[in-house]
């Protein structure tokens, strides 16, 4: 029920369509709807209210495949919430996958991050470079990989997919993401300020491309990467620099200004990535969503939601000023679980498809 999930949802609903496809979310950002003309959790068979911190095994008995998404889901929320970060996206990770191998599961899918690279000059990124994890967000992804490598077996495929920057329109989508950002301040203000000095690398992927490369981890075999796999996902040609990204965004609307931080502190979060691996094992599944495709459908999305909140940095399209405010309000605690009185529903059955 977050900004990927709903593409994650609608590509297996189209492709496997007798699937029975179950939720699991702790709901904080459910509410968090742009432009969506149903619910996306319709798609779903079954939608459960939970804390992954506390999820039961029976839920997870006749389960096939597990695509695990659940997260503090970036450098800002890292920062803020370093423990719970920790607990959520490390421990709650660990648990879940030796949760799903005693249970019989046979593929498990885990949502990692290209992040691990933190800092990293010279040739792009391979699967066997050196980690500088930089934030809490960045170490988490990379403890859950090395924790989760002992587990994988002939009967327990494991795939971690280390994602670029993630970008594009959603059905919940996202305005703390460096595309994302960019196109909401074009349409909002008709201008993007840039605070670094453009010059830091992002690799980028679509959501779309990011559901595109869960639906092939699912299938995949051992024999394709072995029974524990660690993967980058996306394509070499979509290593962008900042400035560039910014130019791209003004290729589709002509009318913005520009302005760049020439006197701005380095960013160390600069990396290429090599993403030869993945062309090499999924030639089927490979990204299709364009950096041009992604803007005007960012663009697209927002104007149809009548989008024009030019201090949106602020807003609930932020994740943090969500938690933030769901804590004002007195409705989720220190550890960020649901004060008594205000927990969300055990299930929502979403019925026949």
């Amino acid at each position: 029920m977050g900004y990927v999930g709903p593409a994650l949802v609608s590509r297996l609903r189209t492709v496997y369509p007798g699937s029975v496809l179950i939720g699991i979310d702790i709901g904080y950002f459910g509410h968090c709807l742009t432009g969506a003309e149903m619910l996306p959790e319709r798609q779903l068979n079954v939608q459960y209210f939970m804390d992954v911190r506390n999820l039961p095994i029976e839920l997870l008995e006749d389960t096939d495949a597990i695509v695990h998404l659940a997260a503090i889901s970036n450098d800002p929320m890292g920062k803020a919430y370093q423990e719970i970060t920790a607990d959520v996206n490390y421990k709650a990770s660990v648990r879940l996958a030796k949760q799903a191998k005693k249970a019989g599961v046979k593929a498990f899918v885990f949502a990692s991050s290209c992040s691990v690279y933190g800092f990293a000059e010279g040739a792009p990124r391979t699967e066997i470079s050196a980690l500088n994890p930089l934030t809490a967000y960045a170490k988490s992804k990379i403890d859950t990989e090395k924790a989760i490598r002992e587990l994988a077996s002939r009967d327990f495929t494991i795939t971690c997919l280390r994602f670029p920057t993630a970008c594009g329109m959603s059905d919940r989508v996202r305005l703390d993401l460096v595309l994302n950002d960019f196109v909401a301040a074009a349409v909002a203000s008709k201008r993007i300020d840039i605070l670094s000095d453009g010059t830091p690398w992002r690799p980028l992927i679509d959501v779309k491309d990011m559901a595109r490369a869960m639906d092939w981890a699912i299938n995949r075999q051992a024999a394709t990467g072995g029974e524990f796999l660690t993967v980058n996902v996306g394509r070499n040609e979509w290593n962008y620099q900042v400035k560039d990204l910014a130019e791209s965004v003004r290729e589709v609307m002509p009318e913005i200004e520009i302005d760049i931080n020439q006197n701005a502190q380095p960013d160390k979060r600069s990396y290429c990535v090599d993403f030869s691996l993945y062309s090499q094992l999924a030639p089927n599944h490979q990204p299709q969503v364009s950096l041009r495709q992604s803007i005007l459908e960012l663009k697209s999305g927002l104007e149809k939601i009548g989008f024009q909140d030019k201090n949106f940095r602020n807003s609930r399209y932020i994740r943090l000023k969500v938690l933030s405010a769901l804590q004002q309000k007195g409705w989720i605690g220190d550890q960020l679980e649901w004060i008594e009185g205000n927990v969300q529903p055990k299930m929502v059955a979403a019925g026949a498809i």
